[in-house]
């Protein structure tokens, strides 16, 4: 699937199966997150695949569709390394979500739900004090296919050369 596709395909999906990923997949998705862009280049997130199906079922506190995959990324941001960390942790996220649509494979940004616990979740998963767990991305499969929700039209949200222009 090329990378206009992936835009127009990406969804949240919460309805989520259990998919055996191969590491080659992980590895894409994981790199597409590391080329995210960053401020000054400083790079200020860590990512954690978590595969145990015991450490998975206690995620699922945060959000229960965790529960039902087999693979999740964790998102971990250094706030000390860049002023711009979260701005940075947001690019590395949505790149890795369309590098898990571009796959075949579906979704969630995990991150309101995940930050309510935070400090359980960081000692589930072993993360340091000092570093944010900001968002879990679990992977697997729509159970039944899911659409793109609607967005405002392109001319709606678009000027031209100044505010108001409608070219």
């Amino acid at each position: 699937m090329d990378l206009f596709e992936a835009i127009a395909k990406r969804a949240c999906v919460r309805d989520l199966e259990a998919v055996d990923i191969p590491e080659e997949d992980l590895l894409k998705i994981l790199d597409a997150g590391r080329r995210a862009p960053s401020g000054m280049n400083r790079q200020p997130f860590e990512f954690l695949v978590i595969r145990d199906p015991e450490t998975i079922k206690a995620l699922a506190s945060a959000q229960s569709c965790i529960g039902d995959v087999s693979c999740a990324i964790a998102l971990v941001a250094d706030p000390e390394r860049s002023r711009w960390w979260l701005e940075d942790i947001s690019a590395a996220t949505e790149n890795m979500l369309l590098a898990i649509t571009a796959l075949g494979y579906a979704t969630v940004w995990i991150e309101g739900t995940l930050l309510r616990e935070e400090a359980t979740h960081k000692t589930t998963l072993g993360v340091p004090e000092s570093l944010r767990l900001m968002i879990l991305l679990p992977i697997g499969k729509a159970k039944e296919p899911v659409a793109q929700p609607a967005k405002r039209p392109l001319e709606e949200m678009v000027y031209w050369e100044k505010w108001g222009g409608k070219g």
